[in-house]
């Protein structure tokens, strides 16, 4: 229970809704005990005016007899029902209080989960798959649930019944007491141990139909890859030994789930055969009455559920602690990227790099190593190299997704630890090398930084990234959706919709990291030109490995393998001869074959 004590806050705050809760329960429990009283009195009152009835038979009272004995029995029967009503009403209450505070536990647990993601820097995320931080936030999450919802109702049922119950049962008779209870612990653990298997076993089918819906998507995803490579016999061949593995894993779930209810049955027939035996050797003895055989087993039958329970909700109190085990990993990572002096200030855009070097945390690549530049106010810098020579590190570093290994980066003379990230990063445009949007409208994709867009920007950031008439071209215009990660859209409509939604913000400092990388030549001509205007008045980074984009720029570096290899204008590049020089001269090459 250790992992489950992070819960404890949340059961807090939902105090009342636990109070009221376990009140229900009482009152709901007394309510089932108090008619198996009834059932006594009724039988009771039966058995001993057998007698008297038979004895009054052919009389002129037997008539009146019959009649107050019969509504005597019909008091009995209503206030039965009566109690059984309100055993459902309370049941009702019981629900509405704990499993929904289960609930609103599940929520506030997933929204804390979900925000603490948020702060978390962006090595968490390359050390950790997106599968798993989805499941911890639903499966495991839903898993914690049921230990707060249906583990602790259960639970609470138990323990007031059992205190509530057995003190009665006793006061009747210790040794009818002891006969009915023997069944119920050996029905408790084998529940425990024949649930750890079915969960076990479920699993494994969840896992196995994890496998089979992947191979279907992937099949499907690429059909024309399979048909032109005539692979379709051996698509379906895997298919079937998939399916084959599924159907295994649930015949095996299938045999123990055979096996649930007969236990079960078995066990309570057991206890209620034992109740019967004791009791009537009691009745013969002239100790317990026949009313008080069927008020133990009414007893049994109110304690077998709940005792069948026990070891179904231990189980489910196992795999909560084991999920919240996982949870609290995450909820215990913190975040490095912090800021020291939380200035919230507007910047002005001077960048300096001063002997920058890099190692990525997860991976122990060593992507930059003394790196040195200066960027003033309104200036531009291209950043040219060929692949992994550390081009993206440096956007990624002025954003500050991770912090320097060894030098300074400050912005406006001041080092960028001391500003408040979300100030600094509200004041940054960064268009990915790897564009991702949203499953939304153009125009909510195109807006997404800003909190409250107004449909002049956005029509202008469209014009300014060269993709306004290839939206109001589309049946929808500026409101057609967007498919998952933007499948609607051409890459180049993409990279363009990207760079529209980094210009709107209207930033300090522009990032364009390959910015340009899927769209052809003719495109990217009309994107530069449109850029030479929007880069005007402020700093800008072109990270790029064409050299037809580091003309935009005041300043030229060219990265390798992590050094800083050249730096000056194009001219000057040009003129040294150098790697720049190469560069240009193969991508000119390329570019006249193209054309």
């Amino acid at each position: 229970m250790k992992e489950l004590r992070h819960l404890n806050p949340y059961l807090l705050r939902y105090k009342w809704h636990l109070i009221f809760g376990l009140v229900f329960v009482v009152i709901s429990n007394l309510f089932q005990i108090v008619p198996a009283q009834m059932v006594r009195n009724a039988i009771d009152l039966v058995t001993e005016n057998i007698r008297l009835n038979r004895a009054l038979k052919d009389t002129s009272v037997q008539a009146d007899f019959l009649a107050i004995f019969s509504h005597g029995i019909f008091i009995y029967a209503a206030l039965i029902l009566v109690m059984a009503l309100l055993r459902g009403v309370f049941l009702y209450f019981v629900r509405q209080t704990l499993i929904v505070m289960s609930r609103l536990v599940e929520y506030d647990l997933k929204n804390d989960i979900y925000a603490h993601y948020q702060t978390l820097p962006l090595s968490f995320y390359r050390r950790n798959s997106t599968g798993d931080l989805m499941n911890r936030i639903s499966e495991d999450v839903g898993r914690v649930r049921m230990y707060l919802g249906p583990s602790i109702m259960y639970g609470l049922q138990l323990i007031t019944l059992f205190v509530i119950l057995i003190p009665i049962m006793f006061s009747i008779s210790a040794k009818l007491t002891w006969y009915s209870l023997i069944p119920l612990p050996i029905l408790s653990i084998s529940i425990f141990y024949v649930n750890n298997i079915i969960e076990h076993r479920a699993e494994e089918i969840q896992k196995s139909q994890s496998r089979l819906s992947t191979f279907v998507q992937e099949a499907f995803s690429g059909i024309r890859v399979l048909k032109s490579f005539t692979r379709e016999e051996d698509s379906v061949a895997d298919f079937a030994r998939e399916s084959n593995e599924y159907k295994r894993q649930s015949l095996k779930l299938t045999r123990v789930q055979a096996l649930f209810f007969p236990l079960i049955m078995g066990l309570i027939g057991l206890s209620t055969l034992l109740t019967v035996y004791a009791g009537s050797v009691e009745v013969i003895n002239g100790s317990l009455t026949f009313g008080n055989i069927a008020e133990f087993i009414i007893y049994v039958n109110l304690l077998t559920w709940p005792v069948a329970s026990l070891g179904w909700t231990f189980s489910l109190v196992q795999r909560a602690e084991a999920s919240q085990k996982r949870i609290n990993e995450f909820l215990q990572t913190k975040t490095d990227i912090v800021s020291t002096d939380n200035l919230a200030v507007d910047i002005r855009g001077k960048i300096e790099f001063s002997n920058v070097s890099f190692t990525y945390p997860d991976t122990g690549i060593h992507a930059l190593k003394g790196i040195s530049f200066q960027i003033n106010p309104g200036e531009s810098l291209a950043i040219i190299g060929g692949t992994g020579s550390g081009k993206s590190t440096v956007s990624y570093l002025v954003a500050r997704l991770y912090d320097v290994t060894a030098g300074t980066v400050t912005i406006d003379d001041r080092p960028i630890q001391q500003y408040n990230l979300v100030h600094l990063r509200q004041q940054l445009g960064v268009v990915p090398q790897d564009v991702f949007l949203f499953s939304d409208t153009i125009y909510n994709n195109i807006g997404f930084g800003l909190d409250a867009p107004t449909e002049e920007k956005i029509l202008q950031a469209a014009k300014d990234a060269d993709v306004y008439q290839n939206i109001v071209d589309f049946p929808q215009g500026f409101a057609t959706r967007i498919g998952e990660r933007g499948i609607t859209l051409s890459g180049g409509q993409k990279q363009r919709v990207s760079i529209a939604r980094a210009i709107v913000r209207e930033p300090k400092i522009l990032i364009l990291d390959d910015a340009l990388s899927a769209v052809d030549t003719k495109t990217e001509n009309t994107i530069l030109n449109s850029m030479k205007k929007i880069m005007q008045g402020r700093t800008s980074i072109v990270i790029s490995h064409r050299v037809s984009s580091a003309k935009l720029a005041n300043r030229i570096i060219v990265l390798q393998d992590g050094h800083m290899a050249e730096q000056g204008t194009h001219e000057e590049l040009i003129e040294k001869q150098g790697l720049y020089h190469e560069l240009y001269e193969k991508q000119m090459a390329v570019d006249e074959v193209e054309g």
